[in-house]
């Protein structure tokens, strides 16, 4: 689907979507208001960023764009510049993949055993245990057909 000329509301919404909190849920308008205002540099409500989110407020100061940039981890420009929205869709949907693969890959029994024992290790231990993960890792990539990656 061509992007281009999303409004505001849509890819603040995106970066909602996308941009999880740490349990993993999306965060609450009352959530980015709180983290933006306590950051001192401006002040901003959650029934400013409701309205912004359902378009019933469509520009914000260069203030409020700073500040939900800052708060989401894009530039700026990502508001403005479809070439920035697009190239930083595909970041932050490469990372949500890759986040969703090692969630996944915590959740297997025999990873978590095997991360707390090597928690139990020495450090040297350690190194040793993941220098020969990385060649099992490897073997595996290459019996599946993937590239290394350099």
């Amino acid at each position: 689907m061509d992007d281009r000329g999303r409004s505001f509301a849509d890819k603040l919404n995106k970066l909602f979507a996308i941009q999880l909190s740490t349990s993993g849920q999306e965060y609450s308008n009352e959530q980015v208001a709180a983290a933006i205002t306590s950051r001192g540099e401006v002040t901003i409500s959650q029934s400013y960023l409701w309205q912004l989110r359902k378009a019933k407020k469509d520009n914000p100061t260069v203030k409020h764009l700073q500040a939900l940039a800052g708060f989401f981890g894009v530039p700026t420009s990502y508001f403005f510049d479809d070439a920035t929205t697009d190239r930083v869709d595909a970041q932050l949907a490469d990372l949500r993949a890759e986040r969703a693969r090692l969630q996944a890959l915590t959740t297997q029994d025999d990873a978590r055993l095997m991360a707390m024992r090597a928690g139990e290790l020495s450090a040297h231990r350690r190194q040793q245990v993941m220098d020969l993960l990385d060649v099992v890792y490897q073997l595996e990539r290459a019996e599946r057909g993937e590239s290394t990656p350099d």
